[in-house]
Order: C-alpha cells, then sequence, then structure tokens
C-alpha cells in the first residue's frame, strides 16, 4: 500500500491532537486528550512534559484505529504545538524539572522590566526581531537560572514543546526556525542564535539546540517510541514548527501583502512580508523559509465577546449573542468599548483597561454586544495600521481563521472595518493542513510548498466591507483611538485601588 497519509500532531495548551490527512489535504479523523495546566501562584502557567507524551502515545494510537490500514500508510510525521513553553532536560534525556513554564506565563514580568530600563528597543530590535515580553524563552531561562538553579544547570539542552516531543519520537535534538524567531535569542538576519542577545540576557549558549528549517527530516520513530505510540519503527519525523506561523500557513496567507486574523481567545493579526518590521509594538515569527510574519496580538480578542455572554445574561448561546448584535445598527448608535480586559501585551501601557464610552438610556443589550464585537475591530484596525505604516505596504486580503471565523456577522464588521476583504478557508483546522503541506513537500509529493498549499488550501467565501457600515466605521476609528490614547493616564491610579 502506498504512503499516502501524514500524521500530524499539534501540542495545545489545553489538549494534544493527532490528525491523518490524505494527499489531497483532506482530514480523515481527529483525535483529542486534554490536559491540565497547572497554576501555582498567580500569573504562572505550567504543564508537565510528560503529560504531553501521554497524551501524544494516546491520541496517535485512536488515530491510527479510525483509518483503515493507516499505520503502513504514513508518509511522515510533522509536529507543531504551542510556543514559547520552556522545557529542560539533561544529556540522558531526562527533565530536570517536571514542569514547564507556558507562553502565557508571566512570572517574568520583573525580569522584563529590568531589561527595558537597561535597553531601549532601537538597540536591540536589529539582534532579536522582536521587543521584550515575558512570553519570550529568553527570559523564562532567566528566570529559571535565577530561581531554580539546580534545573538550570543540571540541563544539557533547552526545548519548546513539541521539540520535546520531537525528542521523545526520535531522541533526536533541534528547535525549528519559527519557534527560535519568538525565543528572543535569535538573530533574524542570520536565523541563528544571536551572541549579543545571549550576552545581553546573561545566558549559556551551549543549553540551546541546532536551529533547523521546518521540513527538514529531524529523524526517524525509535523502537520505543513505537512500542509507545504504535507508530512504525524507522518512520521519518520533521522538524515540524511552532503552532501560530504554521496555521498562517494552513490558511494560505502565504505571499507579501496578505494577512492574517486568527480569533481564539486573542486576535492575532500579521501581516505577511519579505522582511521583519523592527517596531516596539510589533512582533516577527517566520512562517517559512522566504517570508516572515510580523503581528501584533490583542489579548482579549474572542475573549471579548465570551465576557459579554457571562457578565450579560449567562444563559444564552452565542447564536443569540450574535442575533442581539445584528438587531443594532452599525455603530452601536456611538457606543464604543475598548476591549482591553487582559490589558495588552506590548506598549507602554500593559495594564489597560476595557470600557464602554458613550452610553446612554437608549442603548440596550443589543447595542452593548454589537459594540463589544466592534470594539475588537477597531482595536484589530489600529495594529493593522501600525503595520502598515511601518513596513510601507498596504494589505490586500485578510485571511480569518479561528473560533471568531466562526461568525459571519463578525466577519462583515471586520472587513468593514479594515476595509479589507475577508477569505474563510473551507477547512478550519489550518494548523493540521499546514503541517500536512510541509510533510507532503517534505516527502516529494510537491516540489515546493507553495504548491502543497495550492492544493490544500481552498475559500468558501470572501467577505467584502459593506460600504454603508465601512463609512459609518471610518468616522469612528479616530475617536476610538482619541478614547484609547486619552485613557492611559488613568491605568496607574486605576492600579492603585485595585
Amino acid at each position: 500500500m502506498s504512503s499516502d497519509l501524514y500524521l500530524t500532531i499539534d501540542i495545545g495548551t489545553g489538549s494534544v491532537r493527532a490528525a491523518l490527512v490524505d494527499g489531497h489535504g483532506a482530514v480523515l479523523h481527529i483525535a483529542s486528550r486534554e490536559h491540565e495546566q497547572i497554576v501555582p501562584a498567580f500569573g504562572w502557567s505550567e504543564q508537565r512534559p510528560t503529560d504531553w507524551w501521554r497524551g501524544v502515545a494516546h491520541v496517535v494510537r485512536e488515530a491510527l484505529d479510525e483509518v483503515d490500514g493507516a499505520t503502513g500508510r504514513i508518509a511522515a510525521v510533522c509536529t507543531c504545538g504551542q510556543n514559547l513553553g520552556t522545557v529542560l532536560i539533561d544529556a540522558a534525556g531526562e527533565l530536570t524539572r517536571a514542569t514547564a513554564p507556558l507562553w502565557n506565563d508571566k512570572r517574568t514580568t520583573k525580569l522584563v522590566g529590568a531589561f527595558e530600563l537597561k535597553y531601549r528597543p532601537e538597540s536591540y530590535l536589529a539582534d532579536s526581531g522582536n521587543p521584550a515580553a515575558t512570553a519570550w524563552p529568553g527570559f523564562k531561562l532567566q528566570w529559571l537560572r535565577d530561581n531554580d538553579g539546580p534545573a538550570y544547570e543540571a540541563a544539557s539542552t533547552v526545548l519548546l514543546p513539541k521539540d520535546y516531543i520531537n525528542f521523545r519520537l526520535t531522541g533526536e535534538r533541534a528547535i525549528d526556525v519559527t519557534g527560535a524567531a519568538l525565543s528572543f535569542m535569535m538573530d533574524p538576519a542570520t536565523r541563528q542564535w544571536s551572541p549579543a542577545m545571549l550576552d545581553r540576557l546573561g545566558l549559556d549558549a551551549a543549553k540551546l539546540p541546532p536551529i533547523r528549517p521546518s521540513g527538514d527530516v529531524l529523524g526517524r520513530v525509535t523502537a520505543a517510541a513505537s512500542r509507545d505510540t504504535g507508530l512504525p519503527e524507522g518512520l521519518p519525523v520533521l522538524v515540524g514548527g511552532a503552532d501560530f506561523p504554521v496555521a498562517v500557513l494552513g490558511s494560505g496567507a502565504v505571499r507579501p501583502g496578505m494577512g492574517s486574523d486568527v480569533t481564539g481567545t486573542s486576535s492575532i493579526i500579521t501581516l505577511v512580508s519579505d522582511r521583519p518590521i523592527l517596531h516596539p509594538e510589533i512582533c516577527n515569527i517566520i512562517v517559512s523559509d522566504a517570508l516572515w510574519g510580523s503581528f501584533v496580538l490583542l489579548e482579549s480578542g474572542g475573549d471579548a465577546p465570551r465576557w459579554a455572554r457571562r457578565a450579560f445574561r449567562n444563559t444564552v448561546s452565542y447564536a443569540e449573542i450574535t442575533e442581539y448584535a445584528a438587531a443594532a445598527p452599525a455603530g452601536a448608535d456611538a457606543l464604543f468599548f475598548l476591549p482591553y480586559l487582559g490589558g495588552e501585551r506590548l506598549g507602554e501601557h500593559r495594564n489597560a483597561r476595557a470600557q464602554f464610552f458613550g452610553l446612554t438610556a437608549r442603548h440596550g443589550l443589543e447595542h452593548l454586544h454589537r459594540a463589544v464585537l466592534e470594539g475588537v475591530a477597531f482595536a484589530v484596525t489600529r495594529h493593522l495600521r501600525i503595520m502598515e505604516q511601518a513596513s510601507g505596504q498596504r494589505i490586500a486580503h485578510v485571511v480569518a481563521s479561528g473560533g471568531g471565523a466562526k461568525s459571519p456577522l463578525w466577519l462583515r464588521i471586520k472587513a468593514s472595518a479594515y476595509g479589507i476583504p475577508i477569505l474563510v478557508p473551507r477547512e478550519p483546522e489550518c494548523g493540521v493542513i499546514g503541517c500536512a503541506a510541509i510533510a507532503a513537500t517534505a516527502t516529494g509529493r510537491f516540489a515546493r510548498l507553495a504548491e502543497a498549499l495550492d492544493a490544500f488550501v481552498h475559500y468558501d467565501e470572501e467577505i467584502a466591507p459593506d460600504p454603508a457600515w465601512a463609512e459609518r466605521y471610518r468616522a469612528m476609528q479616530p475617536i476610538f483611538e482619541r478614547i484609547y490614547r486619552h485613557s492611559q493616564d488613568l491605568y496607574d491610579p486605576l492600579d492603585t485601588l485595585t
């Protein structure tokens, strides 16, 4: 039987998933198993890498059982996963610390603050590709060095979550270029570890694994991994990539000037380009060998309507919330919502707050729900304009994915606020498709990654801006930004009250 399937593994924050994809990009089966997120203190977030591995063994076996003859039909394995988690292993491959701090762990806040006091962004952006942030593994390693010295000293290698799974599959140690790009330790020009950043952070370069392209064959499934997972011994395993850039790939946003809007808990807006945008409010990932993705993250994107559902009327469904919002006019009768429920990731006001502005007696529940959806669109539009101005590029199309892409009303609001058409992929599992396209290219089914994506990614519809809504939103956007700026003087005094 021919090798006509690709196994993708996704190490998510909430679960591990395994999917089987055929040679035409059709997802045949997805198996999932949840795992625990540990919160030992306020703002901390950890997981056990051994839980990831147990989950992988379970879901891979389930996927193999669900598709006829799958075990002998797999051409390659490609893994993606939550980025930025920091796993320490010793020379024998044993964990030196039972838990790994995750992407959303904020225990490094003081270290980031100290770094920002010492270095201005313009002094280090060319060496790091990114502004300082609590999420980056470089700061997590500083914290581990300073607060768990024995684990740090005993570690011979630092890995990201999906790299630890790859190690368990193959025994090989490496990090892919998409994950390294957000480590705060990689030089964007050389795509190798940055001596200048490691010197600024005071970290040991010897603990960092080699950086390799996502499509390289990392190694092959070992006998031990075969016993755990049911995968054939010797099956090729690729280096893989971080979940976010792989999902951007799988959405088809792979040409300069295209944008990606991934709305889950957060909203991440990305501009695909041939170079990083070095700016204190913009982060940069590598999407593929030739392309960068410059992005800005809104902490409370999809979480904003979830909060509204809980706060206003917990018993209604999301479909009913959409009905409420649709009953209000565009602009919600001049009601604004600033969606900074979780503060901001970057900038000088990370302690930003959410607020409604313009409330009057005529506003009802339908206006509140519509203002929440529009407020996220205004905040993301602000991010779009920052990236367009910094890059000198106009975004021609935005590809929407994540949970937010399931709401036609919200997509129409966003397209009208952005002034840009929005494409919706037919297959919502963009990360799975991205991994499968990498695997299909690496195993020779396609000569180039772009060809695999052209074959695998299709769009169901294009959402055009509504002319009347767009006109209304153009008038509201400058007011939204004035409210945003004028509120910043109040955040520090608010902190003294809470």
